[in-house]
C-alpha cells in the first residue's frame, strides 16, 4: 500500500453502525408520508436521504424534501443516539494519529448531526476536520462532500489521501475526486459490491485497516 498522509473517513457504517436510528427514522417518515415500507431497508444505509427517497420511493422534489424534513425531526432527537461505535474504531484510530496520520471525516450526513455524534461517542477529538452534507440539502453526493473537506483544510496533493468507506458511493466518490479507496467490511456493504464498485484496498477489520495503512 502507498504511504498515504490525510485519510478520509465515511461515518455511518464506518465508524458507526447507526442503523438503527436510521432505519426507525425512514419508516417513521414513510409511514407519515403514506409510502409502504420496502421490505429491504438496508439499501438506504449509505446514500443521501435526498438520493435514497427519489431513486428508491420515485418521490418528486417537493416529496423529497418533505420526507426529509419529517425524518430529521425525528433523528434529531432520537435517531441521532440509536448508534454505537463500532469495536476496535478507537484504537485504530489512536493508532493512525499516534503514527503520524491527519484524519478527516467525510459523510454524506448533515455536517451538524455528524459532529454531534463524534462529539457524544468521544471520538471528535481524533479528527482535523469533520466535513459532511449542508443540511439545506446541498452537498449531498459523496464527491461533493469529499471536495468540500478538500478546500476546507487546503490538501492539494490528492495522491496522499485515501477515503474509508463500507458502500460504492464511498469508491466511486473516492475516485471521481481523484482518490484511492479502501472498502471496509465491518459496515454495511458486502464484498462484493465493493470489490465491483473498484475499491483499491479491502480491509475486514479496524485493526486490520490500521495495519495495511501502517504497512505492519
Amino acid at each position: 500500500m502507498k504511504d498515504y498522509r490525510y485519510l478520509f473517513f465515511d461515518l455511518d457504517g464506518t465508524l458507526t453502525d447507526s442503523s438503527e436510528g436510521i432505519i426507525n427514522c425512514l419508516v417513521y417518515a414513510l409511514e407519515q408520508m403514506g409510502y409502504e415500507v420496502p421490505e429491504d431497508k438496508n439499501k438506504f444505509l449509505g446514500p443521501s436521504l435526498y438520493q435514497s427517497f427519489s431513486e428508491f420511493c420515485g418521490m418528486d422534489d417537493e416529496q423529497v424534501e418533505k420526507a426529509v424534513k419529517i425524518f430529521r425531526g425525528r433523528y434529531s432527537d432520537t435517531g441521532l443516539f440509536e448508534n454505537r461505535v463500532y469495536e476496535g474504531i478507537e484504537d485504530m484510530l489512536g493508532r493512525l494519529k499516534e503514527a503520524g496520520k491527519e484524519l478527516f471525516v467525510a459523510t454524506s450526513k448533515p455536517q451538524t448531526f455528524a459532529v454531534r455524534i463524534l462529539e457524544k461517542f468521544g471520538l471528535a477529538h481524533y479528527f482535523r476536520f469533520i466535513g459532511g452534507a449542508d443540511i439545506n440539502g446541498t452537498r449531498n453526493r459523496k464527491q461533493e462532500v469529499i471536495e468540500y473537506v478538500l478546500a476546507e483544510t487546503g490538501i492539494s496533493g490528492r495522491e496522499q489521501v485515501l477515503m474509508i468507506g463500507d458502500r460504492r458511493q464511498d469508491v466511486i466518490g473516492a475516485h471521481d475526486t481523484g482518490l484511492d479507496c479502501m472498502g471496509v467490511l465491518w459496515g454495511y456493504g458486502p464484498l462484493d459490491e465493493l470489490t465491483e464498485a473498484g475499491a483499491d484496498y479491502i480491509a475486514e477489520t479496524p485493526q486490520k485497516a490500521a495495519e495495511s495503512i501502517l504497512g505492519e
